[in-house]
């Protein structure tokens, strides 16, 4: 099975796009890297980097590659100019737990490089994506249907970024008319990329225990529901809201999006369907734990459905299917 990807009836510009992925090696960007380049062609889309996260293989040979360090505003700003850029991805974020560890670096990345784009987006008349996420929120958040607009409030570094991610592109869409849009990510599954420190990566590790026929040992405390989306709805989100028409818009960013909502046991079970003699076990981890609790059990995301057409197209079943198939692939080699 192949993952598929469908825009076709969405919102489209008929001219080209110049498109600039910042963290193009990251686990977002590599895929979503790939996906605008079968889009807009390969010249057109430039994966950025930074050093010691060179592009390589695929990424590397199949178009432009550029330094693009979001704390220095000038790098980015030649980069722009050089490739006639008129749309931004930037991706440049620590994750979760990470970003515990880090809160400093997380600030200057996640903040400083995001005002350093918006400043380049101002001058050079570029429209922005800058996910956010469920980490926005916080413990006094609804968390069952978690609404568009509500308390946010989050107590990690993480979430405080995000947060602020969202405010800062608001004001500057507000105040200086960059086309600022973004999605508030649930936690990511994917077979391509490993996990890189997030809260929600145990649902990406379970798969890969599975195909090896290890024991999983789980970090995350039986009944701890969290939203979850595929891959391929991730990269399609990515790429219908920059797609859509923003005469549309009552939002510009931090859409709530969400595909599927599930328990570790959950997740398990549906596993266990495929691999009957799978194993799993709990040793919880605090940290983890904690800021798992922290955030919703399922959004609601009808304002993305209504805006601008957010529909995705994996549940649980079927990505389970397809994460199997493509893991025991990618582990025979």
């Amino acid at each position: 099975m192949q993952l598929e990807y469908n825009y076709s009836n969405l919102f489209y510009d008929d001219d080209m796009k110049r498109i600039l992925v910042i963290g193009s090696t990251g686990q977002i960007g590599s895929e979503l890297t790939r996906e605008l380049r079968k889009r807009y062609g390969n010249d057109h889309v430039v994966a950025g980097y930074i050093t010691g996260a060179e592009p390589t293989g695929e990424l590397k040979e199949s178009g432009p590659a550029e330094l693009a360090d979001v704390t220095d505003g000038e790098i980015i700003a030649n980069v722009v100019k050089k490739h006639r850029i008129d749309a931004i991805y930037n991706l440049a974020a620590l994750l979760s737990v990470v970003a515990e560890s880090k809160p400093k670096l997380a600030w200057k990345i996640g903040i400083d490089g995001l005002w350093n784009i918006l400043e380049v987006a101002r001058e050079n008349h570029c429209a922005v994506f800058t996910p956010s996420s469920i980490g926005s929120f916080g413990k006094h958040t609804p968390h069952r249907g978690t609404p568009q607009d509500t308390i946010q409030r989050p107590q990690t570094i993480y979430g405080i970024s995000k947060v602020t991610t969202e405010m800062l592109s608001d004001y500057y869409q507000k105040k200086y008319g960059v086309d600022t849009r973004s999605v508030r990510f649930p936690g990511i599954i994917s077979y391509v990329t490993p996990p890189g420190g997030g809260t929600t990566d145990y649902a990406v590790d379970i798969y890969y225990s599975a195909v090896k026929g290890e024991k999983f040992i789980c970090p995350i405390a039986e009944g701890t529901l969290l939203d979850m989306m595929y891959m391929p709805d991730a990269l399609k989100a990515a790429i219908s809201i920059m797609e859509a028409d923003p005469t549309k818009f009552v939002h510009h960013n931090a859409f709530n999006v969400t595909a599927m909502s599930f328990a570790p046991e959950t997740i398990f079970a549906e596993i266990k369907k495929h691999r009957p003699l799978f194993e799993m076990e709990y040793q919880v981890d605090p940290l983890k734990q904690s800021i798992a609790e922290s955030w919703p059990d399922k959004m609601d995301d009808t304002c993305a459905r209504r805006e601008w057409g957010w529909m995705p197209d994996y549940d649980l079943r079927r990505m389970t299917i397809d994460m199997l198939e493509h893991l025991e692939m990618k582990l025979n080699k």
